[in-house]
């Protein structure tokens, strides 16, 4: 693609440079080299960029008043450079080809494939499935009977889709993930200790533009439904139990695990091995730092806090009050035996 295609798709400005360079690639600033696309967000990454080898930079408007003498770099202004990037990466990469169905996939009766879609080999498809136009099936990928993929999904190889699974569009489902399996649900028998699965007969729904990392588990519901809102992206090795609730645009990062119905707002962000408990309610854009907690039946939001604002610790809380708690333990741990009452030991 050239400078300017990628300007009329994606807006921006042509400040240095002409429409007529031609982009190939994205890469770091350091590793650059003919025909890629670089990006940078502040005034020393600029410089770098302007003197790398990359056919063009795009940067904030006012980041850089003129390119150096000399430079063969272009430049465009955009007012989120990073965004910008990004969705340039994806125009310049394309879509994979189509390969239509490959004759070593198993298909079951009455499955229906919309245009353009690939399964490949190895892949199964169970009974009554419908597969919309685009999507594309990799080998390995197994998709159990009644279940609804959108189009332009891509279902990488080893994922398991559950019955009772429904998949909206540009849905991306990394290796290995596992959508729709039982809930961890049981009744135990108060006299012999026994237990028994209390039934996972619910569904799982995973709406538009929601990407499953490698690894990842989504249960289906109970007896109603398991949701996974619209544009959330979910990282490796995270867990969502059944009839959970996951709101619009919500990042959950690796090793998360959110218990059985429990439910996540808006906007909000779960970083690194945080743990909800089953019932809890985590609030519209929440930020929860790593290996944050929220215990069973709780709810957090940002109510009067700042936006961006991080809770901390378990149980979660703002992590200026964490800090604070810390420091005064500290203080404690260091006094010597004996302060307390004025006398040393």
């Amino acid at each position: 693609m050239t400078l300017g295609e990628l300007v009329d798709a994606l807006g921006g400005e042509i400040v240095a440079g002409g429409p007529e360079i031609v982009i190939g690639d994205v890469n770091e600033i350091a590793a650059a080299k003919g025909l890629d696309l670089v990006f940078a967000e502040d005034t020393e990454n600029a410089a770098e960029a302007l003197k790398s080898n990359a056919s063009a930079v795009v940067l904030k408007p006012g980041l850089v008043e003129s390119a150096p003498e000399g430079s063969h770099v272009g430049m465009v202004v955009a007012q989120q450079p990073r965004l910008w990037f990004a969705k340039a990466a994806k125009l310049l990469t394309g879509a994979p080809p189509m390969g239509g169905v490959h004759h070593l996939a198993i298909l079951g009766g009455q499955v229906e494939i919309g245009s353009g879609a690939t399964i490949a080999a190895g892949a199964i498809v169970g009974d009554q499935v419908k597969i919309g136009s685009g999507t594309r099936v990799e080998g390995g990928a197994v998709i159990g009977a009644g279940v609804k993929v959108g189009y332009h999904c891509r279902i990488y190889p080893r994922a398991v889709i559950y019955p009772g699974t429904t998949i909206g569009d540009r849905v991306v489902i990394h290796a290995g993930a596992v959508l729709g399996a039982d809930g961890f649900g049981y009744v135990r028998d108060t006299a012999t200790g026994a237990y028994t699965q209390f039934p996972q007969e619910g569904t799982l729904v995973i709406e538009d533009d929601v990407e499953i990392g490698a690894n990842s588990t989504i249960d289906r519901g109970a007896l109603a439904e398991t949701r996974i809102r619209r544009g959330t992206k979910i990282d490796n090795l995270v867990h969502v139990g059944h009839n959970c609730d996951i709101g619009e645009d919500v990042i959950l990062v690796a090793l998360t695990g959110i218990s059985g119905s429990s439910t996540v707002g808006n906007g909000a962000v779960l970083a690194g091995q945080v743990g909800i408990g089953d019932h809890a309610h985590v609030g519209p854009g929440v930020i929860l730092g790593g290996q944050a907690g929220v215990f069973s039946g709780k709810t957090v939001t940002c109510d009067g806090m700042l936006p961006g604002s991080v809770l901390w610790g378990t149980p979660a809380r703002p992590l200026k009050q964490v800090l604070r708690e810390q420091a005064v333990l500290r203080r404690l741990a260091n006094r010597p035996r004996g302060a307390e009452t004025g006398k040393r030991e």
